[in-house]
């Protein structure tokens, strides 16, 4: 095919499949009345920009950051969680409900879909606000979360997390015994057990305790990059025998080791320079896990404002280092599909958290991903099943096993 022939197969692929990204985060400030989703804000995930890039499905983020272990920790984050649940709500109910509408299930994607509205749908990032209280699990299903990771950077009361390589130190080798109470009532109720953040071992365990298909809701190859974030060929070997779904991310530092030091290197350089003039001290990554809840909370909102216009400032520079780019991500999907086939691989941004990369730095350009497969010689059938198929089977399939149990 000629490439406009293979730009216009492209499309109409693109129209045809429904496109799903399962990892958005979200900012609560722009969650209001005065600013949201529905006008085209600096956030890389927003309804124009969806509309713009064909994007039908964002999965948004109840994200918490790691804290202490204790009583007060987990009621601070019990807090933060509510907030950016509410929040959510807010957007489908009272913001924006003629344009996008909350699913709890793959035929209320469907559906929504088929109205003409974009879908929102709900995971949970670190199960650290559950605290030592298991109801809370039924309680955050109720509100609409259909995944759940148990940690996240650092270990939660429920597992070690992948941060426990960097130091070999652990705390409980695995799940701890209230996580593996997590694990069966998440089976129970059928929310979708996700490894994209806790240890190797914590991971083997979940799959052995686990009677659903797991999920990895934003995680690449290790193969190919080798980041304690990414899931090795074990791991990769595991998820398919289980029958879950690796969703690659679109996330420079997990895709292109090479490619991102050299670019780093810059992006920081000016990332600095945004920093001091905004009047915020740059912190790296080591001082930033040492601050609190509501201290990380109010950086990683400067991270989100210093990002937008670092891309903004970098689209109009020459001669900086390559990026990390579309079709170093779909090396990651080409290499997954070859190691544990097509049935088990899907796609993720991580927008709004990290992620985006030149040619998908944001929901609007989200096209380019289709193209890259287009381009590759992936079929319409393949990618209909990498942008939301397969996700969307793991969850029918996680939801059939929790009616079974609780017939039982």
């Amino acid at each position: 095919m000629t490439a406009s022939q293979i730009v216009t197969k492209a499309k109409e692929i693109h129209k045809n499949v429904i496109t799903l990204d399962t990892h958005c985060d979200i900012n609560i400030k722009n969650f209001t009345d005065s600013i949201n989703y529905t006008q085209d804000l600096n956030s890389q995930i927003t309804l124009p920009k969806m509309e713009k890039g064909g994007l039908d499905v964002a999965w948004f983020i109840v994200y918490t950051g790691q804290d202490s272990l204790n009583a007060d920790g987990f009621k601070k984050a019990h807090k933060i969680a509510m907030s950016k649940f509410d929040a959510i709500h807010r957007l489908v109910d009272t913001i924006a409900p003629d344009q996008i509408a909350l699913a709890k299930n793959s035929s209320e994607v469907r559906n929504i879909h088929k109205s003409g509205k974009k879908v929102a749908m709900i995971g949970i990032e670190n199960g650290y606000p559950i605290g030592n209280d298991i109801s809370n699990v039924k309680k955050f299903y109720d509100l609409g979360a259909r995944y759940m990771s148990l940690s996240h950077n650092g270990h939660s009361q429920l597992c070690d997390s992948n941060t426990g390589e960097a130091n070999d130190i652990w705390l409980h080798n695995g799940l701890s015994d209230l996580g593996k109470e997590v694990i069966k009532e998440m089976n129970k109720w059928g929310m979708m057990i996700d490894v994209s953040h806790p240890s190797k071992e914590s991971m083997r365990q979940m799959i052995k305790l686990s009677k659903a298909p797991i999920i990895a809701s934003h995680s690449s190859a290790r193969a190919l990059c080798d980041h304690s974030r990414n899931l090795d060929d074990e791991q990769l070997q595991w998820l398919k025998d289980n029958g879950g779904v690796v969703q690659t991310v679109a996330f420079t530092s997990y895709l292109n080791t090479e490619k991102f030091e050299k670019r780093v290197v810059k992006e920081v350089e000016i990332g600095k320079q945004i920093a001091d003039s905004m009047g915020v001290t740059w912190l790296e990554r080591e001082e930033v896990m040492k601050l609190s809840t509501e201290e990380k909370e109010t950086y990683y909102d400067f991270l989100g404002k210093m990002a937008a216009i670092r891309r903004a400032k970098v689209k109009k520079m020459k001669d900086l280092p390559p990026a990390v780019d579309v079709e170093d991500f779909v090396n990651h999907i080409d290499y997954m599909v070859e190691k544990i086939g097509i049935d088990h691989v899907g796609i993720s941004s991580d927008f709004d958290g990290g992620g985006g990369i030149e040619g998908w730095s944001d929901a609007s350009e989200t096209f380019n991903v289709t193209l890259e497969l287009v381009k590759r010689g992936y079929t319409e059938e393949q990618i209909e099943k990498l942008w939301s198929g397969n996700l969307l089977r793991v969850l029918d399939e996680v939801q059939k096993i929790a009616e079974d149990l609780q017939k039982s």
